[in-house]
């Protein structure tokens, strides 16, 4: 299960890492690509590029270094979040072609917030005292 959790999360991450640095760097001049920028404010375009940086990170570096793992599920459940907003951005914009793409990422980014946190908490668990 460690293996298929580092596969999805490397995958998201690679996805979630490029997709958030062309947000962060084109910010409005996407709308050829991207309409739904057309809603947004450019802050707000490069906000989310920046959430999507930060949680490609989370989903990495937390496990990689075995620091703060509890960053990686969490990381994993925030970007699952976002695409459900993304889904219901899209949705109302009548923008459902590319909703399989966010339906993939959702489904994938809570795999991998389900698989984390069952291994976080199961750890913690074992090294809890015993209950008397």
């Amino acid at each position: 299960m460690n293996i298929a959790l580092w596969v999805i999360a490397g995958l998201l991450a690679a996805v979630y890492f490029t997709v958030g640095c062309v947000k962060l760097l084109r910010g409005k001049a996407l709308e050829q690509r991207m309409p739904w920028v057309e809603a947004f404010p450019g802050v707000v375009v490069r906000f989310i590029g920046l959430c999507e940086i930060a949680g490609a990170l989370g989903l990495i570096l937390p496990q990689a270094t075995g620091e703060h793992v509890w960053l990686t599920p969490t990381a994993a459940a925030c970007l699952a979040l976002l695409q459900l907003l993304a889904i219901l951005v899209h949705t109302r914009r009548g923008e459902t072609q590319q909703l399989g793409v966010n339906i993939v990422l959702l489904v994938l980014a809570l795999v991998v917030a389900v698989g984390r946190f069952a291994e976080w908490t199961t750890a913690n668990a074992a090294a809890l005292p015993p209950a008397t």
